[in-house]
């Protein structure tokens, strides 16, 4: 690809990131996205199409990044129990390397009336769905070695999905409830430890 185009893409993503952040994506127009990008406003339909294929395009770009953290949480030599704990922490790495996708995929908006809006909320929720298999398989491991109680794997996944999302969350608090980087990291460990230990077998 063109270098050009290339930083012309790049300044819309990120245009868009910022502004679908702060308001409803319905609420920003191609007009600011471009002008915030510093580019013409036929950039956005040039290299996505419209608003809802830039919008997609945001929304890859966060589910291949998270993708990529989690890769790292699963894999081979570990016991269920630390892909649990490797996945609380690259769960947070991902939230710090990358903000602003970590909201776009825990607290996504609503996706409005239109069909592009709702194919890009089921893409979304594939995602979700996605990670939370992984945790789940995990879990399954670990009960069939012997290691982990009999649980419903699935609901174990989803309150412990949920936990993290609530904790990562505190760092959005604008009152003395806020956490630092370090304690969110700490508090995701004491509660990883505290679903490993009513989880595993005596």
């Amino acid at each position: 690809m063109d270098p050009r185009a290339e930083r012309t893409i790049d300044a819309l993503l990120r245009s868009a990131e910022q502004l679908f952040t702060a308001r409803a994506v319905a609420d920003v127009t191609v007009e600011e996205i471009a002008a915030t990008a510093g580019v013409a406003v036929g950039s956005v339909y040039n290299h996505f199409g419209s608003k809802a294929g830039l919008h997609a395009a945001l929304i890859e770009r966060a589910i291949d990044s998270d993708r990529r953290f989690m890769d790292l949480a699963y894999v081979d030599g570990r016991s269920p129990t630390e892909q649990l704990y490797a996945a609380a922490e690259e769960y947070l790495a991902f939230y710090l390397a990358n903000p602003e996708y970590f909201r776009m995929l825990a607290f996504p908006t609503d996706p409005g009336a239109y069909q592009a809006g709702r194919e890009l909320a089921d893409r979304l929720a594939a995602s979700v769905d996605e990670q939370n298999t992984r945790m789940v398989e995990a879990i399954k491991r670990g009960i069939d070695a012997g290691a982990i109680r009999a649980v419903d794997a699935d609901e174990v996944a989803t309150v412990l999905w949920a936990t993290w999302n609530g904790i990562i969350s505190l760092a959005w608090r604008p009152d003395r409830l806020r956490r630092t980087d370090e304690e969110l990291a700490r508090l995701l460990r004491v509660a990883t430890e505290a679903f490993a230990h009513g989880l595993l077998v005596d």
